[in-house]
């Protein structure tokens, strides 16, 4: 059996999917899923102290290290050479989602024997299975990696079938960060065609980029999916009470706000890793893109933790006495259904708090 250390979450995934866990002797300190393989030994975690920091903090953090040619990880080298791995799960995609390309390689030179690296580089979907065909070869599991591949697209197909069925294909667009706006790329816009939307400000294939909001309100999207890069459903929640400039960005004049379609959704488990959880993100897509068409689906009657459709009128202050709030000796006290539309916990000890 391998000894297998994963320098990233989609690599775990995969690695999971294909009965590795016993295999899995090394993770990073971003791996989560499956919960309870957060137990193993981390061999990679990041340097920036990303909880505490907003996002525009956390962008020029981010450009000054990279550009300063640093990294953004640090790797444990004396647990990574006592855990003697045979092959090492890596990428080359991106510099801010995992150790990669000059890094892994110094730190391959201090280790003896040498272990093979197996380098995750996707930028679609077909790359994605590849990707799991390519690890099922390299640790004989080529049965459950054909098997695995097989399910996924046998998902897609049906969502697929079930799209076809809709009349119309809606403006979309999917923010991947906040401050400053990024338009999604890789396999996102894929997900989205897959899904029945068109964005076209994303980039199929191609790296994400920062664009001008002018270029958003010209395109006006009719759905808006707010998934920053790494951010789980409560902190994309938080983000866009903290960091989302509501005014600034004239988030009004947008057809998506007038329809009330703007979702935030769990972006670090089903759109930001290459994993066969992407398979997912398209079906949380086609939801909310084409709800019409899932009236009676598990994941539209049950979707907690998953996404939640961004309160629009809250964001505006609007709040109604007795419902949201109520006066107790002169001070606003707010209600269990006020921190519900919220939708995330502040951590501040609220009295009602539902989290």
């Amino acid at each position: 059996m391998p000894r297998i250390v994963s320098f990233l979450p989609s690599a775990t995934e995969m690695a999971c999917a294909l009965g590795l866990e016993d295999s899995l002797v090394g993770i990073t300190h971003e791996c989560d899923y499956p919960p309870h393989i957060k137990n193993k030994p981390v061999v990679v975690r990041n340097v920036l102290p990303i909880e505490t920091m907003t996002q525009s903090q956390i962008d020029f953090a981010v450009s000054d290290r990279l550009r300063r040619g640093l990294s953004l990880y640090q790797i444990d080298e004396q647990l990574l050479h006592k855990l003697a791995p045979d092959l090492i799960l890596t990428q080359n995609l991106c510099q801010v989602c995992a150790p990669s390309g000059n890094e892994v390689s110094q730190v391959l030179n201090a280790l003896s024997p040498k272990p093979s690296v197996l380098w995750l580089t996707p930028q679609s979907i077909h790359e994605i299975f590849a990707n799991i065909r390519d690890l099922g070869a390299a640790t004989n599991k080529q049965e459950e990696a054909y098997a695995l591949i097989k399910d996924c697209e046998t998902r897609l197909d049906r969502l697929k079938a079930t799209v076809q069925r809709a009349s119309y294909r809606p403006r979309v667009f999917c923010m991947e960060w906040f401050d400053p706006v990024y338009a999604s790329g890789h396999w996102v816009p894929e997900l989205v065609k897959i899904a029945g939307g068109v964005d076209e400000l994303g980039r199929e294939g191609g790296e994400s980029v920062r664009i001008d909001w002018s270029q958003v309100c010209n395109w006006n999207p009719e759905v808006l999916i707010m998934m920053p890069c790494g951010f789980n459903l409560a902190q994309t929640i938080k983000q866009v009470w903290t960091d989302f400039g509501f005014r600034e960005h004239q988030l009004t004049s947008l057809t998506a706000f007038k329809n009330q379609r703007i979702y935030a959704v769990d972006a670090n488990s089903f759109f930001a890793r290459p994993g066969p959880r992407v398979v997912e993100g398209a079906e949380i897509l086609a939801h909310l893109i084409h709800p019409e068409l899932f009236l009676d689906s598990p994941l539209s009657i049950n979707h907690e933790g998953i996404f939640q459709a961004v309160d629009l009128d809250l964001l505006q202050g609007k709040l109604n006495e007795g419902v949201d709030y109520y006066l107790e000796s002169g001070a606003m006290v707010f209600t269990a259904n006020y921190l519900k539309r919220r939708g995330y916990c502040c951590g501040n000890g609220c009295r009602h708090c539902p989290y």
